[in-house]
């Protein structure tokens, strides 16, 4: 993909719709009583592996459109699932599977095969569960297991991790507790309890006790995670975009805050609050200032900060991120894979065993090409970087985009 520089990239339209949610909702509803319709579903590959793994446990969902209709399984399927490139998948199946009386073994591509799963097995097995794993990762196969709840002090803020032991819990005897040290994204507990689960949260720990969800319609709103790159393309043109109904949760607006501190002017209107918080949320260019990313926020947009890093290119002085060893463990090594692109549109940037530090001199010369290495958000970061750039840049690897933002091309372009 070749992008061209643009000035003032103005725009009024909706994003792609929620990944995260998309997931849950599909693989909540279909392990649920009932029948539920989930609308403006996400169809990007990471979903369609959600909804291929759903139907081989026995499920039944079709999808008309951004549409898709789910009857639970009353009992799962032995089953050998493929969950493509999704990490969300599998730790969240790994730990929905491992009460369910069924044997099922969870694989995926190239870039799944290299991604940690001890971090969710542990706590599994801790409460009674089979699950073996391939020198801690996938494949893995869960087995059927008697579990029981425990409290799980986790070592790291991942909503993945937290979701798993939640999901587990739901299928245990006792009560579950998980204790964060910072607040991830909560969407797992907001439809749990939306479904009449028996869940609670009381600030950084979620109490869940054996419970048979019912099914729920969900509208899933926009992806804020990807809304985010519509943002930076209008703060580092000199532009401004309104993008509507996306999703506000504040468990996923750190970018928000982020923009505003660096000068951005942003504005929400149209506010509401139902099972999540949505909104139009407004952002116009202004003189850039660096920042600085610690890890109390990094939960919060650790999505963004591949996208934030090329940001802080379009500042004046020096921005860094810490805090954020998370990266290194996406679906690319993201620290390593961000500058390796920034670098190569000319940026001043340097990795850290945490994160980054990115030397902004106000804008990018542009020129290079970039190789997304299989991540969507690499692919996604390098068309922003770019666009305010004198020169632009070509974009290796440009399709994976489409894993979490279908049509990106056809907006950023």
């Amino acid at each position: 993909m070749h992008i061209r520089p643009l000035k003032n990239f103005d725009r009024v339209l909706e994003t792609a719709p929620d990944k995260s949610i998309t997931h849950r909702a599909v693989m909540f509803n279909a392990f649920a009583r009932g029948e539920a319709t989930v609308t403006n579903a996400l169809l990007g590959g990471d979903c369609k592996s959600t909804i291929a793994c759903m139907r081989a446990l026995g499920a039944e969902i079709t999808v008309d459109g951004s549409t898709v209709k789910v009857k639970g399984a009353t009992v799962f399927k032995d089953a050998t699932l493929d969950a493509g490139n999704s990490g969300t998948t599998t730790r969240l199946l790994t730990g929905l599977l491992a009460g369910k009386n069924v044997t099922a073994t969870l694989d995926g591509d190239d870039s799944l095969r290299t991604r940690p799963m001890k971090r969710v097995t542990e706590p599994l097995s801790a409460m009674g569960a089979i699950v073996t794993t391939t020198d801690g990762k996938v494949p893995l196969t869960v087995r059927p297991a008697v579990l029981h709840g425990i409290d799980y002090v986790m070592p790291m803020a991942s909503a993945q991790v937290k979701s798993a032991v939640i999901l587990a819990g739901i299928n245990a005897d006792g009560v579950t507790r998980v204790t964060e040290p910072a607040l991830s994204r909560n969407h797992t507990e907001l439809m749990l309890k939306a479904m009449g689960a028996d869940i609670a949260q009381d600030g950084l720990t979620v109490t869940v006790r054996r419970s048979e969800p019912k099914a729920v319609d969900v509208r899933v709103p926009g992806d804020i995670s990807s809304a985010a790159f519509l943002l930076g393309a209008a703060v580092v043109t000199g532009g401004s975009v309104t993008v509507i109904n996306v999703g506000l949760n504040p468990t996923r607006t750190g970018i928000v805050e982020v923009l505003r501190a660096m000068g951005a002017k942003i504005t929400i209107d149209n506010y509401s609050d139902e099972v999540e918080p949505i909104g139009d949320l407004t952002v116009k260019s202004a003189p850039l200032r660096p920042f600085k990313i610690t890890k109390e926020i990094v939960p919060s947009l650790i999505d963004e900060l591949p996208l934030l890093a090329a940001i802080a290119c379009y500042a004046n002085g020096t921005s860094v991120i810490s805090g954020a060893e998370e990266l290194k463990v996406k679906e690319s090594d993201r620290i390593a894979t961000t500058v390796e692109a920034l670098t190569a549109l000319g940026a001043d940037v340097e990795p850290t065993e945490d994160g980054m530090i990115i030397h902004g001199h106000g804008g990018l010369k542009g020129g290079g090409t970039t190789n997304a290495r299989g991540d969507h958000r690499i692919a996604m970061t390098s068309a922003v970087a770019a666009l305010g750039s004198e020169l632009g840049c070509d974009i290796d690897g440009a399709e994976t985009a489409s894993i979490s933002y279908p049509g990106f091309w056809e907006v950023i372009c």
